[in-house]
This record gives structure tokens, sequence and C-alpha cells, in this order.
């Protein structure tokens, strides 16, 4: 099993609402702005909480199954118009492009937006609505690993780099084991925490 099917958690907690309002400049009013309106994607910055690596799709689900695989695992994830969003750490978006225009073997990745300081990012609803569309490119977007915590494990630019060159050359990494989650126990995750 991978990323894809159990462990995808598209809603997010009223600790992952605190730390994406966070980013904003007036987080009660972010707040206040989802409980009228949980269902509208919003505009948040980067830079001050997280910076957001903007993949294709395609390209993004290789990333992602890489990091799970190779053991770090991600912190929030979204897909919006056909594109992964990747949640780093702040910092990390201008590091990545500056190691990716350096090293020759960069060239094998697709071309990434990195937002970093001074960019902001449309990220998805809150709450997914019931009949919002599933089709690459349509409505509001969703949460592929929605924010479920106040301080989410973020990648910083080293850990998405290697990711980003072993899914261009096509490398597989080992799967590690993953455990069950049981739905049962309230506040289980519902995806494995990435070791410390």
């Amino acid at each position: 099993m991978d990323i894809w099917t159990y462990q995808s958690v598209e809603y997010v907690t009223v600790a992952g609402e605190s730390w994406l309002a966070s980013a904003s400049e007036y987080p009660r009013s972010m707040r206040a702005l989802w409980e009228s309106r949980p269902w509208a994607p919003s505009v948040l910055p980067c830079g001050r909480v997280f910076d957001v690596i903007s993949m294709p799709s395609l390209f993004g689900r290789k990333v992602l199954d890489e990091l799970w695989a190779s053991g770090p695992g991600c912190g929030p994830v979204a897909s919006f118009r056909g594109r992964t969003l990747l949640f780093v750490q702040p910092g990390a978006a201008p590091r990545l492009r500056t190691l990716l225009a350096w090293e020759e073997w960069a060239r094998e990745v697709p071309p990434l937006l990195c937002h970093g300081l001074g960019d902001a990012v449309t990220v998805p609803p809150v709450q997914r609505m019931v009949d919002a569309p599933d089709s690459p490119g349509q409505g509001a977007g969703r949460w592929i690993v929605a924010p479920d915590t106040k301080e989410p494990w973020l990648p910083g630019a080293a850990v998405v780099l290697w990711a980003c060159v072993r899914a261009s050359r096509g490398a597989v990494s080992t799967p590690r084991e993953l455990p069950e989650a049981d739905p049962s126990t309230p506040g289980a995750p519902l995806y494995p925490l990435p070791s410390a």
C-alpha cells in the first residue's frame, strides 16, 4: 500500500487549520473565513510557516512515492489544477531553486515552481464538498495529505532534491514497512509519521 490508498488524509483537523492560518498575517480573519466558507480555496503567503514546491502532477506522485519509500515521508501535500503542491520548510524553495540550477544532473528534473518568501499559493478548502470533482484541473483542489497537527514535519531542500532526482531517473527505493492504521482508535494517524 502507498500514500495514494489508505494513507491519504483529505480533511484538515482543527490543529492543522490552526497551522495553516498561522501562515496568514491575520490568522483570526482566516479562521473566520474558513468558518463561514469551509469549501472555498484560500490564498496563503509562503515563507513564514512553509514554502511550497509545485510540480507536474505525475512527477509529483513519483516524488511523493519516493519520499515515503525512502523513509522520511512528507508533510502536507495538495493537488491543485493538475499540479502537486508539496509543503516544505521555510527557506527550502530558494535553496532548492539554487541547487537545481547548480547541479548538472538536475537537468533530468522537470521544471519545478519554488514558492518562497514574497510568493503566495492557493490551498484547497479545509473541508471537501461531497460532490466536488475529482478530475485533475477541476474544482478547488484537494488535500492528498492534509495538515493534521500544529507542527507538521516539513522536508528540507536536500530531501526534496534527492527525491526529485531519484524520481526523474526512475530509481525505485525499497518500500519500508508501513504500520496498519487502526480506524477505531480516535486520533490515530492514517499515515505513518516521519521518524525524527
